[in-house]
């Protein structure tokens, strides 16, 4: 489980408290100088030749001079309102490095050969390393089996109030982004209201689906032949460039039995495998693999291709930002050399045995006023068989004004 505590895992410095300042200055021909703040053993730095190495808060990281340089948040430099970069970073001299440099409590001063001054503040400097970067989350989260989360006792969002409170939204969203699921109750059972409370939360991404669907099954019937077969655990629109981010779903209306929605954390799964088996974790993250969906009709055409790993990761910490599994909708494999596929399949069938264990499922039964919210890039979804009239309604919502919203509410997303 140390993924858990990886991804979930908040970045937090150690604030230099004392110190005093430090003079310094190298070139390339100087012998290297180690600068330290005095009486305190939480910040010192060196000028190397290719770069400014700082330990602060028990974290050593490297800084390129350019990088630095292009970093400058100076009023000339960095414009604080808009913040946008003023500096035009095919100006700096790839060569470039300090002429003086200097500490004090907070900050790291650096002189460049113009006389420009740039100040950075070491909690910042920490905060935007790469080092810093790679030992903490994006996004933190909780990866959940079905008794993880049933003993969470995640609370659902209450319709009024999530309409009328910004707090009781940032809470809806706090727990969407820490299990990739979340709920409101109390929604009137209608098409219209599913759309206001969707809206709440994101703009409707519109696709060759239309914007709002709205489904109505009828197997009414008791016996085999009018039963509404079981749909196997996948994530929406694999077979898009970028997949949708978030999925929604309103049972309007049901009279039969069945219907349960399953829901699985892929995240939990694929971290299963990176324990368990890290070459079959490497495979699935860096093999691409294609998905289609085709649709010859009288009245309109549709041909769509989706091309990515099945784990798509961030490069520096290994992080899980999405999952494309979809065993109906995968294509022809030809994207792999003929002596990877059998591994491939192998991990793949790794994947697939965790996405299936029992104890990874968490089964929800849909009724009118329960919206559900999915994170389309990280729980799979299916349906078990059901009969009667069920009728749902949903849309997809596009997954930047998601982390939008979050991020105007303080959620670190």
């Amino acid at each position: 489980m140390a993924l858990i505590r990886l991804l979930t895992r908040l970045s937090g410095y150690v604030h230099l408290k004392q110190g005093l300042e430090c003079l310094g200055a190298s070139s390339p021909s100087k012998r290297l100088q180690q600068h330290t703040a005095a009486h305190s053993s939480s910040c010192s730095y060196q000028l190397q030749p290719d770069c400014l190495e700082l330990s602060y808060g028990g974290l050593v990281m490297h800084f390129d001079y350019v990088w630095l340089r292009d970093h400058c948040r100076s009023a000339s430099c960095y414009n604080s309102k808009t913040n946008q970069r003023n500096l035009d970073t095919a100006s700096i001299d790839l060569n470039i490095r300090p002429s003086k440099s200097r500490v004090d409590e907070n900050n790291l001063f650096l002189t460049w050969p113009d006389g420009h001054i740039t100040r950075y503040n070491l909690t910042w400097l920490a905060q935007n390393s790469y080092e810093g970067q790679k030992r903490s989350a994006v996004q933190p989260r909780i990866l959940w089996s079905a008794d993880i989360y049933s003993s969470a006792e995640v609370p659902s969002a209450s319709w009024d109030k999530f309409m009328s409170c910004d707090e009781e939204l940032k809470n809806f969203l706090n727990n969407f982004l820490l299990y990739g699921i979340a709920f409101v109750e109390g929604v009137p059972p209608t098409l219209e209201a599913t759309e206001t409370a969707t809206q709440r939360v994101s703009l409707i991404r519109e696709t060759m689906y239309g914007r709002m669907w709205n489904f109505t099954s009828d197997f009414s019937r008791g016996d085999t032949a009018y039963t509404k077969l079981a749909l196997d655990r996948h994530t929406d629109t694999s077979y898009f460039q970028e997949p949708c981010g978030i999925q929604v779903f309103h049972c309007l209306r049901h009279e039969g039995t069945g219907g349960r929605t399953l829901l699985v954390d892929g995240f939990h799964a694929a971290d299963a495998v990176l324990q368990r088996t890290p070459e079959n974790f490497e495979l699935l993250s860096h093999v691409p693999i294609k998905h289609e969906y085709v649709e010859n009709l009288s009245e309109h055409r549709n041909h769509m291709i989706g091309i990515g790993p099945v784990l798509n990761v961030y490069p520096w910490n290994n992080e899980v930002y999405m999952i494309r599994y979809n065993n109906y909708d995968r294509s022809v494999i030809n994207t792999v050399p003929h002596d990877e596929v059998r591994r491939w399949y192998a991990a793949h069938r790794q994947l697939t045995a965790e996405l299936r264990r029992p104890d990874n499922e968490l089964w929800v039964k849909l009724k009118p006023g329960k919206v559900l919210f999915i994170d389309n890039w990280r729980v799979l979804h299916g349906r078990e068989s059901f009969t009667g009239l069920r009728q749902l309604c949903g849309c997809y919502l596009t997954r930047d004004d998601v982390l939008n919203t979050a991020r105007s509410l303080g959620l670190q997303a």
